[in-house]
């Protein structure tokens, strides 16, 4: 007698029933199983190399307009000092140096397209068919993100914590800046602000994956503004606090705004749930 095999109780759903089905997520998780330790380090120096590659080239054509360049950053420290007055190097190799560092930012900022798009390749082996769609998005707003945080370190931060440190020469004290000190502020500033500025981007991602809610934000709103006090205070190049209070207060407003990214562009399951 043969024997006929007892009806399960819980049936495979359909691809039609479940909105967030795809037939290739058991593929693409099973593959992005096979990849060993070993596998995972050998892609990621992949990556890293076109990275550089790609700031290389944009460094090669940035250094072709250096003396622009150099102008557009250090004319607004100029602007702030007395009448007549410059910034200064003591060491032969430090005007040389200042360049190729104000050329490696201006690569960075022109192959930024490239080095996100290197960092999508590198993740999306491990997700799903309909998570890898995200990729375009992702590229496009992070390279956006990224290069409005720049500018706006160029603009607004910088200029507020190099005023306020310029505000205090007076007739006993002289303020004659070197291009080195002077240069590592602006760079740590603008380059901590185009990092940061990519927390929309990031939870936006991990909303989309359903990693994370406006929920789950909002409960640990407080342990959020914690840590970014404290990174803040890491990254700022002063110790009165000027940077820290002109870098941190944009991020708080970008969570808040990250916030409302998820709830609107969140898996739609976890916006019911918390309906």
């Amino acid at each position: 007698m043969a024997l006929v095999p007892f009806p399960s109780q819980s049936p495979k759903p359909a691809p039609g029933d479940d909105p967030d089905w795809d037939d290739d997520e058991i593929e693409s998780s099973d593959e992005a199983g096979k990849m060993s330790f070993l596998e995972h380090l050998d892609e990621l120096r992949r990556r890293i190399i076109y990275s550089l590659i790609a700031v290389g080239i944009g460094f090669a054509a940035a250094y072709v307009y250096i003396d622009r360049i150099f102008a557009f950053i250090m004319l607004p420290m100029k602007q702030m000092l007395a009448p007549g007055q410059k910034l200064i190097f003591t060491e032969p190799t430090e005007a040389f140096m200042l360049n190729i560092w104000i050329g490696l930012m201006a690569g960075l900022l022109i192959a930024s397209p490239i080095v996100f798009s290197q960092v999508w390749l590198f993740i999306a082996p491990g997700l799903y068919s309909h998570e890898k769609k995200l990729a375009i998005p992702f590229i496009l707003m992070s390279t956006v993100l990224f290069v409005s945080g720049a500018v706006f370190g160029h603009y607004i931060v910088f200029p507020i914590v190099w005023k306020f440190f310029v505000s205090y020469q007076n007739d006993f004290v002289d303020f004659a800046p070197r291009i080195e000190p002077a240069f590592s502020m602006y760079l740590r500033l603008v380059l901590a602000l185009g990092i940061t500025f990519e927390l929309p981007t990031i939870v936006l991602f991990l909303a989309r994956m359903g990693m994370i809610t406006p929920r789950f934000m909002i409960k640990h709103f407080k342990f959020a503004m914690l840590l970014i006090v404290i990174a803040a205070a890491i990254l700022s190049p002063d110790g009165g606090g000027v940077g820290m209070l002109a870098m941190g207060g944009p991020v708080v407003l970008l969570y808040i705004v990250s916030i409302g990214l998820a709830w609107m562009f969140g898996k739609k399951r976890d916006r019911e749930l918390e309906a």
